[in-house]
This record gives structure tokens, C-alpha cells and sequence, in this order.
């Protein structure tokens, strides 16, 4: 029998260089963008993170017909990866040129004004912005973009449906998905198991792409408005600042 893929709508992964020829992603990036400078390393974050969307596989991704717009913002470290406003300022506007629909933020860091004006921007266009809450604990203060009024702030649950110890917390949080002990793809057609907010947000910003392959006339207001409504309710009765108003539900959004 013929398979026939449908085509979901365009996820921007604003992160650190995907492996573009790992079998999960076959066929998945429909465009990249470095904003740095020297040769493109695939790392295991930004891999992780498309493959948590777009994932066709050995793994299945929230959304995995989405088509990945690979935005290289970040800086392999020994700890991670870096990056700097110029840059990720300079991965949101390629994304919004390029008909980006949502845009997957998997980091965290202070405020910035320059950042929620870009933000702010790609909102008023229509693009959903998701990003994760962060991964400092309880008594960090709130973290951004996550923070920003224009994104959905997602945090991270385990298998038993528990916080992810080491989450964010705030009134900024609007929803959990899983983002404890993930088997991800990596570079090198590898895997591995991670955890935290990022791979949460991941998750999310695909049911987004389901939700606009539905009906792509949702604002993103009405986008997160649904899914709020219909995520199941965690911790504390109605919303809170571990759960936001609880854990995604991509069939019941749809």
C-alpha cells in the first residue's frame, strides 16, 4: 500500500545544529539557518529536540509529518550550549520570513527588552511561541522567554505524572508534558535518555502543529486557550505554579 505523508505546518527549532541525516529525521527538514559562524556541528540538544517533534522512526514525535525549520542559535559547550540575543534574534525573524507557524524555544535565561519585542512581533503574526520553563529549581526566579506574556510556558512531569524535581515554578507556567528520563535521538543515528523542561516544550510545540494542521485560522490566544481547557489538571485543584493547568492532552486539544 502507498503511504501517503501529510504535511503538517512548519516548527521552527530555534536551538543548536540538528543531524539532519539521522533516520528519525528523514526528510523532515524542510529548511536550515546558522546564525553562527564556522561549520555546522550537530549537537544532541537541537537533534533531541526535532526529533522529540518530527521524529519518524524508531521513536514517533508529537507531530511526525511537521517540517522542521533547523535554526542553529546556540554554541555546543561542555555543559550544553550558548548563545547570545543577536543571534537568537537573528533565528526569529528567519523563522518568521520563512512561514514558520511555531517556534520552539528550549532555553532560558534572564530578560531582555530587545527579546520581548521580537517576541511580541512574531505573536501579532500569528506564530505560536513555546519555550520551557527552565531547569534552576524552585526558587529561581522566573525565567525567559518562557516568562514572556507572548509564549506558553511548558514545565516537565515525570512517568508517574510528578513535577520534574528540578523545574521552574511561576504563574507565568501555563502547561506540563513529559520531560522526565525521554529516549531521544542524537547525533551519529544515536540515542540516549535526558530530561528536563526542554524536551517538555518539545512536546508541546508539536501538538501545537497538530492543532494548526486542524485548523489554521487558531490565533495563538485561542491556540493555548484550548490547550490549557483541555489538559489534565494536576497537583493543586485548577491552575498552579508547578502545573500550570496540568498536562497537555494532544487528542482532547484536537
Amino acid at each position: 500500500k502507498a503511504f501517503v505523508r501529510r504535511i503538517y505546518k512548519n516548527v521552527a527549532v530555534l536551538d543548536s545544529g540538528v543531524d539532519e541525516k539521522h533516520p528519525e529525521l528523514a526528510g523532515a527538514i524542510a529548511q536550515t539557518y546558522d546564525t553562527l559562524p564556522g561549520p555546522l556541528t550537530p549537537h544532541r540538544h537541537g537533534t533531541a529536540i526535532a526529533g522529540l517533534i518530527a521524529a519518524h522512526g524508531k521513536l514517533t514525535g508529537a507531530a511526525p509529518a511537521a517540517r522542521i525549520l533547523a535554526i542553529r542559535a546556540f554554541n555546543p559547550t561542555a555543559k550544553g550550549a550558548d548563545g547570545a540575543t543577536f543571534n537568537i534574534l537573528k533565528g526569529i525573524d528567519w523563522a518568521a520570513a520563512n512561514g514558520a507557524r511555531v517556534i520552539n524555544m528550549s532555553f532560558a535565561g534572564p530578560s531582555d527588552p530587545a527579546l520581548h519585542r521580537s517576541l511580541e512581533a512574531a505573536h501579532k503574526k500569528g506564530i505560536v511561541l513555546v519555550a520551557a520553563a527552565g531547569n534552576a529549581g524552585p526558587k529561581s526566579p522566573p525565567l525567559y522567554p518562557a516568562a514572556d506574556p507572548n509564549v506558553i510556558a511548558v514545565t516537565a512531569t515525570d512517568a508517574d505524572d510528578k513535577l520534574f524535581a528540578q523545574a521552574n515554578r511561576g504563574r507565568h507556567i501555563a502547561i506540563a508534558a513529559p520531560g522526565a528520563q525521554i529516549l531521544v535521538a542524537i547525533p551519529d543515528d544515536k540515542y540516549e535518555i535526558a530530561s528536563g523542561t526542554s524536551y517538555a516544550a518539545a512536546e508541546v510545540s508539536g501538538i501545537a502543529a497538530l492543532m494548526l494542521e486542524r485548523d489554521g485560522d487558531l490565533t495563538p490566544d485561542r491556540l493555548r486557550d484550548i490547550m490549557m481547557e483541555t489538559a489534565k489538571d494536576l497537583g493543586p485543584k485548577g491552575r498552579d505554579i508547578m502545573f500550570g493547568a496540568g498536562l497537555a492532552d494532544a487528542y482532547g486539544a484536537l
